[in-house]
């Protein structure tokens, strides 16, 4: 690698480590933070980096790993009923917005006719990277204005394809549409349909191959293939990276690979979409800024107002509440990172002059460094609608019960949870057992649970209870001090061996131990006595007497004061 490249990055980091928990105790959020941090190292700032071009797409990966996490969370029969949505109310946001930005910039801007026909949809467009992050934030993608907002963004990434295509033509003399626009559409449409073709029957069996290989290292790489592959199948096709890499999201929604192949993406994701946005901060172009403030904010304040005005009544026709319909106008009231590629390209053909092609990307980009302010207040109006997500677009991975380890004890207990009418996800690193579960209606998934992103991804932050039940003492002890520590109000239970390792996870920070040896050892007990002639309370009472003292052993003094006042309150 080039010292160059080197300085780079760690310009890039450098200034990421001291923006983003600066923009986060100011309680923006990491993205302005990001997008503060391009502009300190940009040219419009320190210019300690100048090839911000080379950047910016290795930093466009990022939104494709973003979107294909987005796509396994998404799922078919999820998109389906959200179809009304997708093609209604993201169909007439782009179109309506649209009209509305075109006619001001050739009416009251006096801007060439063949250049406000693309600025009109291209401000339309808002941002899929920044929005969902910051929905995702919230917890509110079940809720009516998360499932709209997204719904929204979808359709805007679907625009983008024949927005593309528009660039060339309104660029040309004359405008005409040739039998390549015609071979292009029939190419794409049957590359996508050759990709769910190939996910929909072969992705599985290669995903199951892999595990069974039992190489981790081999899987991460299987699934940044995916994403990749994927990606640059659907861009030869025509259409942008980041809705191949959703597409190949999708297919893997249904798959007990999902949760694995999440935490093998999501370090690459936060990397790349951090310096996404750190790029889209360098390109800021602060001496504009300064030379034209009152027409700059006046320009911010327009395109924000026009796309409330416009998006605002459509939601309310589409059936949702006036303060969900308000709250999914407000995030989604900047433009995004397509708008920015699209200016981008108009401006290379020569469509848009350099100085408009400025004053766009400018008030682009301050549109989304004011977002996190106006996402709050479209949080506040949401959860005053929606007091909770439905319950009907839940997953089961989203069930209050995990356990961590389906081999023969986490057998057992998700027998009695199902026989108690108890909904649990299981999670086990073992292919063979897990396809083998699967085949009996269990809701196991394969996942290295030693990995936080793995239980994670399975729905530890929304369980009531985790159950540690691997037949591995180090990794149980690794595994109980990290949800301890990452959740410290979950009941978390543990199997243990000896009694000496039932006290240390016990320490570690476990809601309840339960020794299988000294449980194996008072049945045995209970057995040989009661052979002997001994029965009743006397039996019982022995029995009972010992397992209490072992568990006093157990326990930490905190957990025994902890119990003795529970004891005390009945």
């Amino acid at each position: 690698m080039p010292a160059s490249y080197l300085a780079d990055i760690i310009a890039l980091l450098v200034a990421a480590v001291v923006a983003v928990p600066l923009a986060q105790a100011l309680r923006l959020g990491a993205v302005p933070g990001f997008l503060l941090a391009g502009v300190i190292v940009g040219p419009s700032g320190l210019g300690l980096i100048s090839n911000i071009d080379d950047i910016s797409h290795l930093s466009e990966i990022g939104v494709v790993f973003l979107l294909f996490i987005i796509g396994i969370e998404m799922k078919p029969s999820m998109l389906w009923q959200m179809r009304r949505l997708v093609f209604g109310l993201g169909s007439l946001q782009i179109i309506f917005t649209g009209l509305l930005f075109s006619a001001l910039a050739y009416f009251l801007f006096n801007i060439p006719a063949n250049a406000a026909i693309l600025i009109g949809p291209t401000l339309a467009l808002s941002s899929t990277a920044f929005v969902v992050q910051l929905i995702a934030g919230q917890k509110l993608l079940t809720s009516s204005y998360g499932r709209s907002s997204i719904a929204v963004l979808l359709m805007q990434d679907l625009a983008v394809v024949p927005l593309l295509a528009l660039v060339p033509l309104l660029s040309a003399t004359e405008l005409t549409i040739n039998e390549d626009i015609w071979l292009t559409l029939i190419e794409s449409v049957a590359i996508v349909t050759m990709v769910v073709f190939l996910g929909r029957y072969f992705l599985h069996p290669i995903l199951h191959r892999v595990a069974l290989s039992g190489s981790p290292e081999v899987f991460t790489a299987s699934a940044v293939l995916i994403v990749m592959g994927t990606a640059l199948a659907t861009e030869h096709a025509g259409l942008s990276m980041a809705m191949g890499a959703f597409l190949a999201g999708m297919l893997i929604s249904d798959s007990f690979y999902r949760h694995q192949v999440i935490a093998e993406v999501q370090p690459f994701r936060g990397l790349l979409l951090g310096m996404f946005f750190m790029s889209m901060g360098m390109s800021l172009n602060i001496q504009l800024l300064l030379d034209m403030p009152l027409l700059t904010l006046a320009l911010l304040a327009l395109l924000i107002a026009v796309k409330v005005a416009a998006l605002f009544p459509t939601g309310f026709l589409f059936g949702l509440k006036i303060k969900s319909s308000l709250a999914v106008s407000l995030i989604l009231a900047q433009s995004g990172e397509f708008s920015l590629v699209l200016f981008s390209l108009a401006h290379q053909s020569g469509l848009l002059p350099t100085e408009l092609f400025q004053q766009l990307l400018l008030v682009v980009l301050l549109s989304m460094l004011i977002t996190p302010l106006l996402a709050r207040w479209a949080e506040q109006l949401a959860k005053a609608t929606d007091k909770r997500a439905d319950a009907t677009d839940q997953d089961i991975h989203e069930a209050p019960i995990v356990l961590a380890g389906f081999g023969r004890v986490g057998h057992s207990i998700g027998e009695i949870l199902a026989r108690s009418d108890k909904p649990f996800v299981a999670l086990d690193s073992n292919a063979a057992n897990v396809n083998r579960e699967r085949a009996n209606g269990h809701p196991v998934y394969f996942g290295d649970v030693r990995k936080p992103e793995v239980l994670n991804s399975a729905g530890a932050s929304n369980a009531k209870v985790i159950i540690v039940t691997i037949n591995d003492p180090e990794a149980t002890e690794e595994i109980v001090a990290s949800l301890r520590q990452t959740y410290p109000d979950k009941h978390v239970y543990a199997r243990g061996h000896s009694l000496t390792q039932c006290q240390l996870l016990s320490q570690l920070g476990a809601t309840g131990v339960v020794s299988e040896n000294i449980e194996a050892s008072l049945e045995l007990a209970r057995m040989a006595l009661s052979s002997l002639g001994e029965q009743g309370d006397k039996l019982n009472n022995t029995i009972e007497d010992y397992r209490l003292t072992c568990h006093a052993r157990i326990a930490s003094p905190a957990q025994i004061h902890a119990n003795t006042t529970v004891k005390d309150h009945h």
